[in-house]
Order: C-alpha cells, then sequence, then structure tokens
C-alpha cells in the first residue's frame, strides 16, 4: 500500500489494546457459597476433615461431661484445626487464631468458627494425654492400608529446642557464688535500712515505712529461684547416686525458663536447651511405629522401651532393628536377642572419610569380644547392606518434621508436655504418609465410613 493512503486511512484506524479479565472487588454473589466448594475433595484438607470424623474421640469428650457453665467447642472441631496446623507448620495458637479469620482452609475444618487463641491453647493443654491413644490409632490406619511391614526398623534420636532459652540456665557452681553474693547484698540492704529507720517518715509520708525496698524484693526473688534450682540439682544428684551425701558437679546446669529440659549438642545448631526426641522407623513407607522424648542427652537408655513400644503399639516384633553407635550397650543387646530381633547397631562412630572395613571370610573367630562380634557382622557384605539402609529410613523422618513441617522447637513446657507435643508431631508425619501414599481411600472410603484395607497390597 502506497505510503499517502496508508497516511490518509491512518486517522480511521484505532490502535489496538489489550483485553483484561473482569476485575471488580464488589461483586456481589446471589447465593452464599458452601466453604466446602473451596476446597479440593481429592486434597489433604478434605481427608483429614472426614478421617477425624471417624475416630475414636472419647478420651476429648468425656473431659466435657460437665454440663454447667458455656458450651464449649466440639472436640472434632478443635482437633481438625490443630492436626492441619501442625501439618502446615502453624503452632502458635494465636498464628491459628489468624488463619481461622484469612484461611480457607482452616475455616471450612472449623466451620467458620473462630476459637480465640486461649481456647486453642486450653485445648492442647487439656488433651495432652488423648494425643497418645491418637498416635496408636492411627498407626492402626497406616497398617491396615499396609504401609507397615516390620521387617527392618531404624532407630534414632534428634535434638529439639525447649521453650527456652540456654542463657536462662546456670551451673551448680555458678549458683553457689551468685547465692553468697545474693546473700551478702540482702544482708547490706537491711542492715542500711536499718540504720536509715530515723529518715523513714519523711521518706516514706504516710505509708507504713514497712514496704521493701524495690532493690531488695529483686534480689530476694532472684536468690529464692537459685536457692531452688541448687536445692532440686542436689536432689537429683543424691538420687541419681544413692548417697545421701552426694552434691552435684560445679558444671550440673538448671534451666529456670524449664527446669525439666538440659543443655544438649545439636550436630546442626550446636549446645541447645532442649530435648532428645526418639523415633522408630518402619522401613516400608517411613511410617513412626514408636516414639519418645526425653532429657537425656544420649541415646543408649532409650532402646529398650521404644522396642517395647514398637510390639505394643503394632502387635509385632520387627525381624530387624538398626541404630548408630549411641544405642550400643550389651544391656541393649541382650535385650533385643531376648525378643527375638536381629541387632544391627555400630560400635563405633566413624568419619565419613574412613573407608570401609574390608569384608571379613571364615568362620568367626571364638576368641571375639561381643562388641567385636558386632562390628564384624556389620562388616559383612550382609551386615552392611542391611545396617546402609538406617540413615535412608529414619533420617528423612526427621528432616520432613523438621525442615518441611518446620518443628525444631517445642511449644511447650515440662518433660510430659514436651513428650505429648512430639507424639503430636509424629502422629501429624503418619497421617501425611498415609495420605502420600494413595492408600488412604483405601482404609476410609467415602465420607464416615471405614473399610478394611485390600489384602494382597504390595509394599
Amino acid at each position: 500500500m502506497p505510503a499517502a493512503l496508508r497516511r490518509g486511512l491512518g486517522q480511521w484506524i484505532m490502535p489496538l489494546q489489550k483485553t483484561f479479565r473482569p476485575y471488580d472487588q464488589h461483586t456481589l454473589l446471589l447465593m452464599p457459597p458452601s466453604l466446602a466448594d473451596w476446597v479440593a475433595d481429592d486434597g489433604l484438607v478434605a481427608y483429614l476433615n472426614d478421617l477425624v470424623d471417624e475416630l475414636d474421640l472419647s478420651r476429648l469428650l468425656a473431659v466435657h461431661e460437665e454440663p454447667r457453665g458455656k458450651p464449649p467447642y466440639h472436640p472434632a472441631l478443635m482437633l481438625k484445626v490443630l492436626l492441619y496446623g501442625y501439618a502446615s507448620g502453624v503452632r502458635s495458637s494465636r498464628k491459628l487464631e489468624q488463619r481461622l479469620a484469612a484461611d480457607v482452609n482452616f475455616m471450612f475444618l472449623a466451620g467458620q468458627a473462630r476459637p480465640d487463641h486461649k481456647t486453642i491453647s486450653e485445648f492442647r493443654r487439656r488433651h495432652l494425654a488423648a494425643f497418645s491413644a491418637l498416635f496408636i490409632e492411627v498407626l492402626a490406619l497406616c497398617q491396615k492400608a499396609g504401609l507397615v511391614k516390620l521387617g527392618r526398623v531404624a532407630l534414632d534420636g534428634t535434638k529439639l529446642r525447649a521453650n527456652a532459652s540456654k542463657h536462662k540456665a546456670m551451673s551448680y557452681g555458678r549458683m553457689l557464688k551468685a547465692e553468697a553474693q545474693l546473700q551478702a547484698e540482702v544482708v547490706a540492704i537491711l542492715d542500711e535500712a536499718e540504720a536509715v529507720d530515723a529518715a523513714e517518715d519523711a521518706q516514706f509520708g504516710d505509708a507504713r515505712g514497712d514496704e521493701l525496698p524495690p532493690e531488695l524484693a529483686h534480689r530476694e526473688t532472684r536468690l529464692a529461684k537459685i536457692r531452688e534450682a541448687k536445692a532440686a540439682l542436689e536432689a537429683e544428684a543424691r538420687e541419681r547416686t544413692g548417697n545421701p551425701d552426694a552434691v552435684p558437679t560445679p558444671k550440673a546446669q538448671r534451666n529456670f525458663s524449664d527446669p525439666e529440659s538440659r543443655i544438649m549438642r545439636s550436630q546442626s545448631e550446636g549446645f541447645v536447651q532442649g530435648w532428645n526426641a526418639q523415633a522408630a522407623v518402619d522401613e516400608a513407607h517411613q511410617i513412626v511405629v514408636a516414639c519418645d522424648l526425653n532429657a537425656d542427652a544420649t541415646d543408649t537408655r532409650a532402646l529398650p522401651d521404644l522396642v517395647d513400644q514398637i510390639e505394643r503399639n503394632t502387635g509385632r516384633r520387627p525381624k530387624r532393628l538398626l541404630a548408630d553407635a549411641g544405642y550400643y550397650s550389651d544391656a541393649n543387646l541382650d535385650h533385643l536377642e531376648s525378643a527375638a530381633i536381629e541387632p544391627f547397631i555400630a560400635t563405633r562412630r566413624s568419619k565419613h572419610s574412613e573407608p570401609r572395613p574390608s569384608a571379613p571370610r571364615g568362620r568367626i573367630p571364638q576368641h571375639l569380644t561381643r562388641r567385636e562380634r558386632m562390628a564384624r557382622k556389620l562388616a559383612t557384605k550382609a551386615g552392611a547392606a542391611h545396617y546402609r539402609r538406617r540413615k535412608s529410613i529414619v533420617e528423612p523422618v526427621f528432616g520432613q518434621i523438621k525442615e518441611c513441617r518446620g518443628f525444631r522447637r517445642v511449644s511447650l513446657r515440662g518433660e510430659a508436655n514436651a513428650r505429648a507435643e512430639w507424639l503430636l508431631i509424629s502422629l501429624v508425619h503418619n497421617l501425611g504418609k498415609l495420605f502420600n501414599s494413595g492408600r488412604g481411600d483405601w482404609v476410609l472410603t467415602g465420607r464416615g465410613r471405614f473399610e478394611p484395607a485390600l489384602s494382597g497390597m504390595a509394599a
């Protein structure tokens, strides 16, 4: 087309503009929608909602038998909110309160009810004992779905930060010095107060004149706390040794915020004020079949209780148990052998750069000690193959709990409360495994109806 003609037509051709989708923040809905329409039918939220409706909540309901008082929120509502909160990394009661007002998933689970953070916190605290029964019930569902085989079970521990700062801890040696110093300061203040009795009328006016000076009250409060912690450490030393005259070592510590927690060494975070969380994990689908939490910085004493717990929780014993050198002891080997469980426990910690020992050949020498026999067993091709599975079985579980769900620190104080919270996050982990396996529908089919798992399911 000639240039002159294009110029003549240009005045009649409008420039093209991009068309956008309609955008109106004030559009009215003709009918109120159901929140269920906003939640995916095949998602975790919907599955968790249906599953909780079928759990045995009698332990939770029994707490609310008192007919008087303001009607509480239904335990099913509160449990759904709590479980989904832990599954999505939201554990703070205040943050859960915020999500109930802004997150469609939480609003659906709560039926648009909005319990405040105090109610949520009280529900969790009030029902800590019920989490153990719920853990076993969810584990039974995992068994029905064929997710638990108990061919190989790996045992390990991980350090969790307590709800307390390590800077709030004091050693027994420092307590002795601080007690003497504070006592001297209190005496000095009392002496000074006695010396200025004549000036008190002018200082206090119409007051009685016998109120404690602020600095005295502060020092006496600190002195009382130090004496209480000091007495507790001394009682622990007597109980541990059986000697009524025993005293703690100067480095023995006690935390003022959570006295039951301890300073522990974490591989990833250095020294923390925390807990030692334990888990026994089944190889087939990384289901936690037993768990515990304590204030013992070492792992050795945890093995017998966890092994017994596996049988109580599942009704069966594992064929083989894998554990690192932290669990090795003759007593632990005795416990496993008496339960007819084959142990694969490292006898010492090895460095990553250390070459693997060559596989032994021939008969087992008669002169070997028990520890040497175990080391030889792990050096064989079969033993090494079994033990190599340990890391890939149990360590990803800790990674999923701590990294994916952000559970690095317990919210509750006291060993029993912290243990219940570890049970709760382990329960949530197993629920996630059940859902992600695709076998959840084999256990829960249709709303409100459980069916046995299909026979002959592959591992």
